[in-house]
């Protein structure tokens, strides 16, 4: 499967790429690419709960249907359980095509692991959507005592939009489809001609089948010559991902790991993460703690080839999910990057070697037993 996929998913130029960073910005940003649609909205969302962030998009989704604008939206059905029925009621009512992926069941047994992780937008054969937030309140500051979740979304325009739009047709077809050749619109490869050639790649996940994401994060790791930067809420990296950031160490390029600090949804994944944090500050990958909230992107910048995305550097994210990243080969959009990293490792604690040892022997022991913990649920089957 990985080798038709990279034949599916090429490199495609004449793109744009736009970063909006936190909820402040991007979901006033995709709220207006809904107001204007005209054709037909594609959203597929991991994390979907009512609330205030919600109830802006049913009520603009609503607002499409109404004036003739063709709206699918898939949700996993496990991270919308807290999307409440009467949310689910109106969308539907409204003339909104709701479907579920993979809802739990007690039949399901081991299958209900397998779960759609990506959060896509596709607006009219325009504009596509695509990061690490889900439409739920966590994203956006309640008030200035509780600070929202620290993200960003990438907005593409130009030739990937047809490629997203064939990822989402098929995991809304059902997963088992098999693969069909794509026909794509001539016109709409003449109009983006007229765009800034950048340059991208859809970079989809199937759980174990095939894990490109990772594999060409791999890849970049390899041949960075500058900088490997990497940004994750949950750090669980395998052998080899971690061997590549020491290599990258060992040729002197800058190699960073961002991860949260005490703000984080999961403190258990946290302290499973730092069992790792002692070789590889021993071999020179710096590591920051981010420190004003938490920090949920998703995020790997190689000198200037950069992937965003839903993807999480983790195993069990890599073994059941399904997800997708936006790599991107543009040094403007590169530079962007660069400077919101800069600030955040600004704000970020990071760990020194000889600190690192010192620490106190009930945090090694809390490291091992959370250790313990993800390595006997990873070996769920």
């Amino acid at each position: 499967m990985a080798s038709i996929l990279r034949t599916l998913f090429t490199w495609r130029t004449h793109n744009q790429f736009f970063l909006h960073i936190d909820g402040e910005k991007f979901y006033p940003r995709m709220l207006e690419s809904i107001r204007q649609a005209q054709q037909f909205i594609s959203l597929e969302m991991y994390l979907c709960a009512s609330g205030k962030v919600f109830d802006e998009f049913r009520d603009a989704l609503i607002a499409a249907a109404q004036r003739g604008v063709a709206v699918r939206l898939l949700l996993d059905g496990f991270g919308s359980l807290q999307l409440n029925a009467r949310d689910r009621d109106l969308l539907v009512g409204a003339g909104i095509s709701l479907r579920f992926f993979n809802p739990l069941s007690w039949r399901g047994g081991i299958k209900n692991l397998l779960r759609d992780h990506r959060k896509i937008m596709i607006v009219d054969k325009t504009a596509v959507f695509t990061g690490g937030a889900g439409l739920t309140d966590e994203f956006v500051p309640i008030d200035n005592d509780t600070p929202g979740w620290h993200d960003v979304m990438v907005e593409i325009r130009g030739s990937l939009v047809t490629d997203w739009q064939w990822l989402f047709d098929r995991s809304w077809n059902g997963i088992r489809n098999r693969f069909k050749r794509r026909l794509f619109d001539a016109s709409f490869e003449v109009e983006t001609r007229q765009l800034a050639s950048g340059m991208g790649r859809v970079a989809p996940s199937f759980g174990p089948q095939a894990q490109l994401v990772l594999q060409s994060l791999h890849q970049q790791i390899k041949f960075a010559q500058q900088r490997v930067w990497v940004v994750t809420p949950y750090f669980i990296p395998s052998w080899k991902f971690r061997q590549r950031l020491i290599h990258a160490a060992h040729r002197g390029v800058d190699t960073r790991v961002l991860v949260p600090g005490t703000y984080t949804d999961h403190p258990s994944l946290r302290r499973a993460s730092q069992r790792y944090y002692a070789k590889l500050l021993h071999h020179g990958v710096r590591i920051f703690e981010y420190q004003p909230r938490f920090i949920h992107a998703k995020i790997a910048l190689c000198d200037n080839w950069t992937s965003i995305g839903s993807t999480n550097f983790d195993r069990w994210n890599l073994r059941w999910n399904l997800d997708a990243n936006q790599e991107v080969l543009d040094t403007d959009f590169a530079v962007q990057l660069v400077d919101m990293l800069d600030s955040d490792f600004a704000n970020s604690i990071e760990l020194r070697q000889q600190d690192w040892q010192l620490r106190p022997w009930y945090q090694r022991c809390l490291e091992w037993l959370a250790g313990l913990m993800e390595r006997l649920s990873r070996e769920l089957k």
